[in-house]
């Protein structure tokens, strides 16, 4: 009882002391249950065309901060004030409160905030503990923490090099091949244009990447990881917005058991792979794709220090880093790209931009290293599908000691929720103009786009940032610029508008285009 109740009270009381406000406390639920009738009821119809999708994919999150994230208490605001001498009411009336369960989580715009917090110098704002059935999606790097993250990241940073990149670009192309000489086939055999939904192509496409580029293997051999990590994705997220019954992991039902089942068939695929690796490894031929650069680096690290196994990676840690890199790197791209060709669709001046920029670039040919760095609009573009649709709605941290921030103390035990999507398109920092479809804005990069540098974080920032973003964006880069260089594209009147959120945001009911020949 003292953790579902006397405890989530009394960081309530601390909270509220400093002005936070929020929903009262609900013994073990806390919003969950509201958090998922406002997300059903945001799914159970599609919303106009518009960039402004917070409501329908994060409908608690914008409740909260439109009823108590912009304001707080006059007299707190005051004392604050004048112990200061700044206008600290953009950071205490940003912020808002919200119960994951029993866990307070302090929702915070504030840029420079967010940039603190990500900053992580000390280690002291982490990332929450999963609970073990959600880890059976994928753990890996992006999970760990401390000595064991360091390890992981220097361990696996060589496979994500520009040079080993460079090396990828071969079968990124031959994916992209395979995805328009597919397209040319529909077109071929129907009329002119022909409606398809890009939202599973793309999907196809990213995963053939991840599997050739990361494995060597082609999409078919991968096909049924990603089929199997799907059902695991939707899986996870029901458990997260579940009530968190202590104990419910452990007992055999329905969820649990296919959980397991999916997780152990995954596991026992890429040990397969891994072991075809290393057999590779042994006859002293070269691997250039991800799992070879990885195990490459791992066994250097192992010889210099001696061969000591606490220190590289174990098979089961490379298993997570594998089921890490399936899962992440198709579903970042896929999602960036699907949302690119949308919002192309419906704003034909920059699909010519673009269009124009790739044949100066690279005429009909193929696309080459170099000139994907020169594609400034195509960049531009793809920023700015990243800022209206980030791959992730919000980060996580938590505090583990108290811990002071701004002019906030935290206790331990408190989560800081950092809204990627909410602070993409705040107008106090993006303009009037936030919600609207506007590239020019990223003109002369990240830096000047908004009026402060840090409100753009659509990989995270800080030392943890994804380490795989140069691979989506130059991924991303080649594939639109090879579909530029063949189709054009239109929304396709049976496109419906209901991007939720499934560990991504995704479109509920597919992304319907209209593909004409060039």
């Amino acid at each position: 009882m003292k953790g579902l109740w006397l405890e989530p009270k009394k960081l309530e009381r601390v909270l509220r002391g400093q002005g936070f406000r929020g929903s009262p406390y609900k013994l073990l639920v806390g919003d969950l249950v509201d958090n998922n009738r406002l997300i059903r009821e945001a799914r159970s119809r599609p919303i106009p065309l518009t960039q402004d999708i917070a409501p329908r994919v994060a409908p608690l999150l914008v409740r909260t901060m439109k009823s108590y994230g912009m304001r707080a208490h006059n007299i707190v605001i005051i004392i604050i004030f004048l112990m200061t001498y700044y206008d600290s009411q953009c950071n205490v009336g940003k912020m808002s409160l919200t119960w994951f369960g029993p866990i307070p989580r302090v929702n915070i715009m504030d840029p420079e905030l967010v940039r603190e917090i990500l900053s992580n110098k000390f280690g002291h704002f982490e990332k929450p503990k999963n609970n073990p059935i959600v880890e059976l999606l994928a753990t890996g790097l992006a999970n760990y923490e401390g000595e064991k993250w360091a390890k992981h990241r220097r361990i696996i940073n060589p496979a994500f090099h520009q040079e080993k990149l460079k090396l990828m670009l071969p079968a990124f192309s031959a994916s992209c091949a395979d995805l328009i000489n597919r397209w040319k086939k529909l077109l071929d055999s129907s009329s002119d244009p022909c409606e398809i939904d890009v939202w599973p192509e793309f999907q196809n496409f990213t995963g053939d990447v991840i599997s050739r580029t990361a494995f060597g293997s082609s999409f078919e051999e991968g096909r049924r990881i990603f089929h199997l990590q799907r059902e695991q994705a939707e899986n996870v997220m029901e458990v997260i917005n579940s009530i968190p019954i202590p104990g419910l992991r452990f007992l055999p039902t329905k969820r649990n058991i296919r959980m397991r089942e999916i997780d152990k068939e995954v596991c026992q695929i890429l040990n397969g792979i891994i072991n075809n690796k290393m057999e590779v490894r042994q006859r002293g031929d070269v691997c250039n794709d991800l799992l070879g650069i990885l195990l490459e680096s791992n066994f250097k690290l192992s010889e210099e220090l001696n061969n000591s196994k606490n220190l590289a990676l174990t098979i089961k840690e490379v298993i997570e880093e594998c089921k890490l890199f399936y899962f992440a790197g198709q579903e970042t791209t896929s999602v960036l790209l699907t949302w690119t060709i949308i919002l192309l669709s419906v704003n034909q001046d920059w699909q010519s931009c673009a269009r124009q920029e790739v044949f100066q670039v690279f005429g009909d040919g193929k696309p080459f290293f170099d000139g994907l760095n020169r594609l400034k609009i195509v960049t531009m573009i793809l920023y700015e599908v990243l800022r209206l649709y980030p791959p992730v709605v919000f980060l996580v941290r938590c505090t583990y000691k108290e811990m002071k921030l701004g002019e906030m103390t935290f206790p331990p035990g408190v989560q800081l929720c950092l809204p990627i999507l909410l602070i993409h398109s705040d107008p106090e920092i993006w303009g009037e103009d936030a919600s609207e479809f506007k590239p020019e804005r990223f003109s002369e990069g990240i830096a000047k786009a908004s009026r402060d540098r840090v409100a753009f974080f659509p990989f995270g920032w800080g030392p943890r940032i994804c380490i795989g973003q140069s691979f989506a964006l130059m991924e991303a880069k080649l594939a639109l610029a090879m579909m530029l260089q063949n189709f054009s594209f239109e929304l396709s009147p049976k496109y419906s508008h209901a991007p939720h959120n499934v560990v991504t945001i995704q479109p509920q009911h597919g992304a319907q285009v209209l593909l004409h020949r060039l």
